[in-house]
Parts: structure tokens; C-alpha cells; sequence
């Protein structure tokens, strides 16, 4: 384990916990962005409306993993979902987040 991975905890591993416990994958990029590609069974929530979602996602009763482009808006994304009393883990970029799962 490098230092990176002990201050920081193993992104992958955290990855796959919360996939192990059968977490949602929510992209949270514009529909348009979405529509150009994604990760397969993700759930498109664009950053813009996410609070108006909040009782959606909750409904879910899942653990949650945001995506974006780079991991910026799904940065926010997953601390507004944190701030709301859900689960929630920044999986990065999609194409990234992708290739780990």
C-alpha cells in the first residue's frame, strides 16, 4: 500500500465495496453528453437538477457512485448526495470508472 493509498484510501477497492453492495451508478454529465456515451445500466441525473432528486435517489435505498466527464461535477455531485444522508462515492470519470468495473 503506497502513502497516496493510506491518506487517501484505494479508489478501486472503494469502488468495488460499494458495487458489492449493489450500488446505482449515476452519470451526472448533461442528457446530451450521456447520450455519447456512458457506462452501460448508469442512471442519468445531470448535476443541474440533482437536489430536485434527492427523494428519487433516497427511494433507491442503494449506495451510489457518481461519474462525469473528468470527476469534478460528480465530486460535487457525490457530497450533496453525502450531505442528504446517502452513501455516495466520486467513481471519477465515466470512461474511467468504466475500465474499473
Amino acid at each position: 500500500m503506497g502513502l497516496l493509498d493510506f491518506l487517501f484510501g484505494n479508489k478501486k477497492n472503494m469502488i468495488n465495496d460499494f458495487i458489492t453492495k449493489g450500488a446505482v451508478i449515476i452519470d451526472v454529465r448533461t442528457t446530451k453528453e450521456y447520450s455519447q456515451g456512458a457506462i452501460s445500466g448508469s442512471k442519468n441525473i445531470p448535476l443541474q437538477v440533482i437536489n430536485s432528486k434527492i427523494s428519487e435517489i433516497k427511494k433507491l435505498n442503494k449506495p451510489v457512485i457518481t461519474c462525469c466527464a473528468s470527476g469534478m461535477r460528480s465530486g460535487s455531485a457525490a457530497s450533496i448526495l453525502k450531505n442528504n444522508g446517502i452513501e455516495a462515492i466520486n467513481g471519477g470519470g465515466w470512461m474511467s470508472l468504466n475500465s474499473k468495473l
